[in-house]
């Protein structure tokens, strides 16, 4: 995070850190990733939380199923999912090889980059 980096409205700031808590800890229980890293950067209106981990990643079946059917999803991303959704965001769930990558993006117009 960029020292430069002023406070955010009180609900992005909840927002922001519940989500990163809920990646952090489904990286503990579930990847089998001995780290994790978090990058939190403001450019051109937007604030963007990206979370990655070098774990086992998550089944593909569920990232299909999760972007039609928030059901098939578990209920962390779920509620993720609805506070991006709160916000005006976007949240998306990817697998890499290995690992898997969790990016937000919320709208921040009140920065200019």
């Amino acid at each position: 995070m960029s020292p430069e980096l002023r406070r955010f409205p009180a609900d992005v700031e909840t927002a922001l850190f519940r989500i990163a808590q809920e990646c952090l800890t489904n990286i503990h229980r579930h990847s089998g990733s001995p780290t994790a890293t978090v990058l939190l950067t403001v450019a051109s209106g937007e604030i963007t939380l990206k979370v990655t981990d070098q774990g086992k990643g998550v089944p593909d079946s569920i990232i299909r199923e999760g972007r039609g059917n928030l059901a098939a999803l578990g209920v962390g991303i779920r509620g993720m999912r609805e506070r991006v959704r709160q916000l005006g965001g976007r949240l998306d769930l990817k697998n890499e090889h290995p690992g898997t990558i969790v990016e937000v993006v919320l709208p921040f117009p009140g920065e200019r980059s």
